[in-house]
């Protein structure tokens, strides 16, 4: 555990000036002396004192790699968020664009329909002496007026026909610019998702290398037994009035409450999350850092009292971003997961307990779900 600067101890100082004074008179010291020595008093009583469990005025550790690593975590997040709403937008279009080739098939099937029937218009009209002026088929036709009705009719017929085919081409060159369209739109949002795709290449490329610098600073610290102090992270949307949440946002879940393995003594005291190396690690509720610790077989660790007489624990951390004695608020930030400790791989060791120490653990899903969070 760091060391606590300890309160400056006014009262103790105060009777140790007194007693100087008092000396100082009976020893018929100078007489200047004891205006000085009181000014002294009143600057030591001005004096700012430093509460103990927490970081100097000035104190914690140098952000470094641990506020790089929260920062890229962010990046990575953000960047995400871009690329998948791409790829929606990318699906949106891709879905327009078959609509419309849907309809261009129809449009073309209906096109081709009304070629038929003007072929067989045709076909029908010469037949029928088609290509002997009108005037000449009326003169030796037997009816006349028949053949007047007949060639009125196809006339309409082949006005209609017309009419249709302009309308079909019409149709069919507005879906083929409005298919070009989407498929441009298409194009440029597929290189906007390379781009997005590339950068979040380069952010993840980034965060590997922090967090291999974060896990040796980490490893450093737990051999020699000795935090290097808080690392002030920056976090948004803190509420103390929020409920109940899961340690850390995004995990699966592996070794179990109560499982076996040769690596514990005797049954496993936790239930593991499996994370990446500083992933950020968030008090699941209200309450006050008891302790701070590293070194040990769970590395560098946390625990918090809640109220109700529950603790929680977090262990094989790489970093801490509170100090003890610190209170903080549910989904607080308060370390980055590691592998601290006895630890085959990065992951978040939790436990919930009923006291401050190791062997009065409970099981945390149930004791979680109790609580509104289902993991």
């Amino acid at each position: 555990m760091r060391d606590v600067p300890q309160a400056y101890d006014f009262d103790r100082t105060t009777e140790a000036v007194r007693a100087r004074i008092a000396d100082m008179r009976s020893s018929r010291r100078p007489r200047w002396l004891v205006p000085a020595l009181l000014c002294a008093l009143a600057v030591l009583a001005a004096r700012p004192t430093e509460t103990p469990g927490r970081s100097p005025a000035r104190g914690g550790a140098d952000p470094g790699v641990s506020a790089e690593v929260a920062r890229l975590y962010e990046d990575a997040a953000a960047t995400t968020r871009q690329y998948e709403q791409g790829r929606r937008q990318v699906q949106a279009h891709r879905a327009r664009a078959q609509r419309l080739d849907a309809h261009l098939d129809r449009e073309r099937r209906q096109l081709a329909a009304l070629h038929e029937d003007l072929g067989r218009i045709a076909r029908a009209q010469y037949r029928s002496g088609g290509d002997v002026p009108l005037t000449a088929r009326m003169l030796l036709a037997d009816n006349p007026e028949e053949l007047l009705r007949r060639q009125h009719a196809v006339s309409k017929a082949d006005l209609a026909v017309n009419n249709a085919i302009s309308r079909s081409r019409r149709a069919q060159a507005k879906l083929a610019a409005d298919e070009g369209k989407a498929a441009a739109e298409w194009k440029a949002l597929e290189r906007r998702n390379a781009e997005l795709a590339a950068l979040k290449r380069d952010i993840e490329r980034k965060l590997e290398e922090a967090r291999r610098r974060l896990q040796a600073e980490a490893d450093s610290s737990a051999a020699s037994g000795t935090c290097r102090g808080a690392v002030r992270l920056h976090q948004r949307d803190v509420s103390r009035k929020r409920g109940w949440v899961a340690p850390v946002k995004t995990y699966q879940l592996s070794a179990r409450f109560g499982s076996g393995g040769a690596r514990w003594a005797n049954r496993h005291t936790g239930q593991d999350f499996a994370v990446p190396i500083g992933t950020p690690v968030r008090s699941v509720g209200g309450g006050r850092v008891v302790k701070v610790s590293c070194g040990g077989a769970f590395g560098i660790q946390i625990v918090i009292a809640h109220p109700g007489g529950y603790y929680t624990q977090y262990a094989h951390l790489a970093s801490v971003a509170v100090d003890q004695g610190a209170r903080v608020a549910p989904g607080q930030w308060i370390g980055q997961s590691g592998t601290t400790g006895n630890s085959t791989g990065p992951h978040l060791h939790f436990e919930v307990r009923v006291t401050p120490e190791l062997g009065s653990g409970v099981d945390p899903v149930p004791w979680l779900a109790a609580r509104g969070v289902h993991l």
